[in-house]
């Protein structure tokens, strides 16, 4: 689907082909015949097009002739995801720049281009394009921190549950958000190559311009303080499994330990016991009216003393 968009009187209206609007948006459903046919009529590589919906593409920029193309990851939560599949993932969302007129690229919605699309981001100008790109830029790093925060909330309300409960559906929702924040990791560490390529290289032209230029790098320092949080969240979710596996391990040896005792003390009476259910004639005791009591009484004795035994090895060194 090829939608072509301006802002008229602070709506976001489509309009037709030939009407020169200064934003066109791309999202499937597309036939490769359509992709072809776009690019023909706007010069620019089908490529851009087809990377752009691709959702293993990384992010980078490129320039081709008069079209200019940049490519970012932005994360969107997957809705229909599996039990063991990533709460977040990421998708890739295309830029071209091309003349007077700035062409996106998604695969799927996404909440950055859904903000553009609603105008709901303030000063947006799609005329404007260099302001265009910074604020898709700016948008998507806000998605991150705002999906962070989201993570990690539910990572504090699942810990929470595992300090009163050891059931396998809190960890599989913990794996859940460390695979998210895996992808978040990964991203964002390319997309912030591919920012500070582009400042270094001016990509955009917007050197000389004071308030791009700050925007920009306003941009980058929140791209590199949500890479940092989703390091520290990731540590910190890797290092509450590790304590999580060791307080099963250990209950585990504790239960096993226990366990063994409690057979070592019921071992012995029944050994004693087992003795006298043989059919012999020279068992000690056995013309002796009270032996069963006698060995009832020894082989709770035997208990007893075992248990001492076993309570007294447990005991802490003064």
């Amino acid at each position: 689907m090829i939608r072509y968009l301006n802002l008229v009187e602070g709506k976001i209206v489509d309009g037709e082909k030939n009407e020169n609007f200064p934003w066109v948006h791309i999202c499937p459903p597309i036939s490769t015949a359509d992709i072809e046919s776009f690019a023909s009529a706007n010069e620019i590589p089908s490529d851009f097009i087809t990377d752009s919906l691709d959702i293993d593409e990384r992010s980078r920029y490129e320039r081709e002739d008069e079209a200019n193309y940049i490519l970012i990851n932005t994360p969107v939560l997957k809705a229909d995801a599996k039990a063991n599949e990533a709460i977040y993932v990421t998708i890739p969302i295309g830029i071209i720049l091309n003349e007077d007129q700035i062409i996106t690229v998604s695969q799927a919605e996404n909440p950055v281009l859904e903000k553009f699309l609603n105008n709901r981001v303030k000063g947006f100008k799609p005329r404007d394009i260099k302001l265009f790109v910074l604020q898709i830029f700016d948008q998507n790093v806000f998605s991150f921190l705002e999906a962070l925060k989201k993570l990690n909330l539910k990572r504090n309300l699942i810990e929470q549950e595992l300090y009163n409960s050891s059931r396998n559906e809190e960890l599989k929702q913990l794996l859940r958000i460390e695979k998210s924040l895996v992808y978040f990791v990964n991203s964002l560490s390319t997309n912030d190559l591919l920012m500070m390529k582009m400042k270094r290289t001016d990509f955009l032209r917007i050197r000389e311009d004071e308030d791009y230029t700050d925007l920009f790098e306003d941009t980058i320092i929140d791209n590199s303080q949500a890479l940092e949080m989703s390091n520290v969240y990731t540590n910190i979710l890797s290092g509450t499994m590790e304590a999580y596996a060791a307080i099963v391990s250990n209950n585990q040896s504790m239960f096993i330990h226990r366990l063994t005792i409690i057979t070592i003390i019921l071992m012995v009476p029944t050994l004693v016991a087992s003795f006298y259910g043989m059919n012999l004639n020279h068992l000690p005791l056995s013309q002796n009216k009270y032996a069963f009591y006698i060995l009832i009484f020894v082989s709770i004795l035997i208990g007893v003393l075992l248990i001492w035994f076993f309570k007294k090895d447990q005991k802490p060194e003064k």
